[in-house]
């Protein structure tokens, strides 16, 4: 945790409401700020090259399920339905259990990767009709639905590790280094984002059997350069094998080895008092609010994935006007990484925060309003939200940013594992009521009030970001600049 001289010198030069959006050129913003450290560009790289390897591999994974699971089971959403849920429910129910394990170990990608590897070929063994008898498949399914479970806790520990944590330390209280890697991290997950599914999809278009043998091959030849990479940073940055400050709370306290002896009733007793406490510290937090308000944002229909495609080609998009769209929508999120950075160079990342929020809010808002308005004619009433929607994502991305670059500086060290994964646990739930609209509202005609249903869970968002906004600076505008 940083010491309060620390804090205080860096709240002397940090951007407030006060500082104007453009300067005069004489240094203002993060200005002074980036002399005072300026991460390594080795470890840079090396952290870099670590996030890309883990993400694309994830990226691609996750949308080679679909696309395999499709082929195996055609005509029928179930599987894929139940495949989804399983790695959602049990981010939502083993999120507390993966803090404690966060804020007390290093991290274990190499599990991580095996359990891809694993899915990878039961995959195959399902592609190719190996003679498994009438419970075969429901079984190899079941199998590959626990790995889900598994492979999608060790990315919440992969996730929660780099971007709540390492990169903290490696910035070493610099808010503009800071704002660097995670900006340049985003840029990476943007870009798997896009060429993942890509890169994948061109091959299962050719052959679901070589790209289930690519999907396997590629995640095994990562493992050495991923885990070498990991090393380097770790052995590099004195900070990182500091241990980490022993928590004192009661979820940390039951969460000792005397829990072995204990029967299995009374194991199950002290997870859900350490769940209880760590949600407790949750909702105490000082930064509680612009957390939860990104969470929220997982609760739509509105963000060019299955759902909102279904809906497109139901309207009469063709499958390449989607993907232009998808791709405009994604440079739209690459430019956020640079926009966001430079607006909390200047004014602070509470303010920018604000701004980014009703980026977001606003076009989704005017994109509905038309959606509504031309509902007797699909096709344009699509291409009004699809408009709303892309336009939306530079604020949506550069909101994130804030919110997380908030949370990195204000979490206790000692409690970020704790705090973050109770955060995923919440996105996750929220992108399980977005499933549930789906299924409910589950025809095309249906899809407005799914996306009304979106819409306002992003303004809800925007609220409670403006309450802690006004919480923090005791007002939003500054009225006697206007004579007010």
């Amino acid at each position: 945790m940083a010491h309060p001289q620390s804090l205080a010198d860096e709240e002397a030069i940090r951007p407030d409401e006060q500082t104007p959006l453009l300067g005069n050129g004489t240094g203002q913003g993060h200005g002074s700020v980036s002399e005072m450290h300026r991460v390594d560009p080795r470890i840079a790289r090396w952290l870099y090259l670590s996030h890309f390897l883990s993400t694309w591999n994830s990226r691609m994974f996750e949308f080679g399920a679909v696309l395999y699971l499709a082929t195996i089971f055609p005509g029928t959403l179930l599987p894929m339905s139940l495949y989804a849920l399983a790695r959602g429910l049990s981010a939502l129910v083993f999120a507390p259990t993966v803090g404690q394990y966060i804020d007390n170990n290093d991290r274990l990608k190499v599990v991580r990767a095996s359990i891809v590897s694993v899915s990878c070929i039961l995959f195959y063994a399902l592609f190719i009709g190996l003679p498994l008898g009438g419970y075969g498949r429901p079984g190899l399914l079941a199998l590959l639905s626990i790995m889900a479970c598994v492979e999608k806790l060790y990315s919440i520990v992969n996730m929660v590790s780099v971007e709540k944590d390492w990169v903290v330390v490696l910035a070493k209280g610099d808010t503009e280094a800071l704002a660097t890697l995670n900006a340049q991290i985003r840029r990476i997950d943007l870009l798997c984002k896009l060429l993942g599914p890509l890169f994948i999809a061109l091959i299962d278009g050719v052959s679901t059997e070589a790209a289930i043998i690519v999907n396997f091959s590629m995640n095994i030849a990562s493992v050495v350069a991923e885990y070498y990479a990991i090393a380097k940073i770790y052995n590099e940055d004195p900070d990182l094998q500091e241990p980490k400050p022993m928590a004192t709370s009661v979820s940390e306290i039951q969460s000792t080895p005397t829990r072995i002896s204990l029967k299995p009733g009374r194991n199950v007793l002290i997870h859900v008092k350490r769940s209880a406490s760590d949600f407790k510290f949750y909702f105490s937090h000082r930064v509680f609010l612009p957390s939860f308000a990104c969470s929220l944002l997982y609760l739509t229909v509105l963000s060019f994935g299955g759902q909102m495609v279904t809906y497109l080609v139901a309207s009469g998009y063709n499958t390449t006007y989607i993907g232009i769209a998808r791709t405009i929508s994604v440079i739209f999120e690459v430019m956020a990484t640079w926009v966001a950075p430079w607006l909390v160079g200047r004014i602070g990342q509470v303010r920018a925060g604000l701004w980014m929020s009703n980026c977001q809010v606003l076009p989704l808002i005017g994109g509905l309003v038309a959606f509504w308005v031309f509902m007797p004619n699909p096709l344009i009433s699509a291409t009004s939200l699809v408009i709303g929607v892309i336009i939306s994502r530079l604020g949506l991305r550069g909101f994130d940013l804030c919110t997380q670059i908030i949370v990195q500086e204000e979490v206790e060290a000692e409690s970020r594992g704790r705090f973050s994964t109770v955060e995923a646990a919440w996105q996750n739930a929220f992108e399980l009521l977005s499933y549930m609209a789906t299924i409910f509202f589950f025809r095309p005609s249906q899809f407005n009030w799914p996306a009304l249903v979106s819409v306002a869970a992003v303004t809800s968002a925007s609220l409670a970001y403006t309450t802690f906004v006004w919480q923090r600076r005791g007002h939003l505008i500054h009225f006697e600049k206007f004579g007010l």
